[in-house]
């Protein structure tokens, strides 16, 4: 599921189609068939979209650093977590490992982890995921099948990775991919997943498309992600053309937005159209 969905109209069609008329549950395996082909896979760039490079590299401040505080260190843990859901041919989980994070991909979809294992144990890679702190390393790397909105998942990925114990997660073209009745389970189980102290990055796309146009990718402007993650687990009211209905309430589970910007850098689909945005529990 994961990197960019740059295509053109007709092979957003043809992606549209595939899923048509196939319910939430049956999407897995539609997912699945995608990749199993190999010959029609529109949303791979061939490598991690370059704001999140520049995100690693230049926003420390928003982010923090990879390795675990002195303070907070143990025994067991010297690296902070990433999760990258729906990762795909596993670009971003390589990119993370490479500036210091224990990186789990996961994908629900056995042919896609299939796929970027071969491509992670490939020489393809040589020089592609330098390591960015020769003092820290590189960190580990996990590809891992699961449905992200269970706990299939979680003893492969380590237990203690799971619930509330993630301290980045990256979103890109993850929830883009889920139909829009997903949402509310999607906000809930970012911000459970998320630790207290931890990170999500979403790196918003496609926020041109009108909701009219369907999907995947469904139409995804800035304030989906701000209605839905500032109420997790609620439904969200949307209108008769299927804008999201703007509102100041929020709940418990409440992860707040703080940082929102377009990146000079992006996949040439998202250029002049994509955002950033960075979110935390409220403390």
């Amino acid at each position: 599921m994961a990197e960019a969905l740059d295509q053109p109209s007709e092979a957003r069609e043809r992606l549209r189609q595939h899923f048509l008329g196939h319910e939430p549950s049956e999407q897995t395996s539609q997912w699945d068939a995608l990749w199993k082909a190999g010959d029609f896979l529109p949303w791979d760039r061939g490598g991690p979209n370059p704001a999140l490079i520049d995100i690693l590299n230049d926003r420390r401040d928003l982010i923090g650093d990879p390795e675990i505080d002195a303070a907070q260190d143990s025994d067991s843990q010297k690296r902070k977590r990433a999760l990258v859901p729906g990762c795909g041919k596993g670009y971003d989980v390589l990119l993370l490992a490479s500036f210091g994070y224990d990186a789990v991909g996961l994908d629900v979809s056995e042919s896609a982890l299939e796929v970027c294992r071969k491509y992670a144990a490939s020489d393809e890679i040589a020089g592609k995921y330098p390591v960015r702190d020769p003092a820290l390393g590189k960190g580990d790397v996990k590809f891992v099948l699961g449905d992200f909105f269970k706990d299939n998942w979680v003893d492969e990925a380590n237990e203690d990775w799971a619930v509330g114990n993630w301290d980045l997660i990256y979103d890109y073209t993850f929830l883009s991919a889920l139909p829009p009745s997903l949402r509310p389970a999607w906000s809930g189980r970012m911000s459970d997943l998320l630790a207290a102290n931890g990170i999500l990055i979403c790196l918003e796309f496609p926020t041109y498309k009108p909701p009219s146009t369907g999907g995947p990718p469904w139409a995804l402007p800035p304030t989906v992600y701000l209605q839905h993650l500032s109420r997790p687990g609620e439904k969200i009211e949307y209108d008769e053309e299927g804008y999201v209905v703007e509102s100041d309430k929020t709940n418990q589970m409440a992860l707040k937005r703080i940082a929102h910007w377009q990146p000079e850098r992006t996949h040439d689909v998202g250029k002049g159209t994509d955002w950033v945005s960075v979110w935390k529990h409220q403390q």
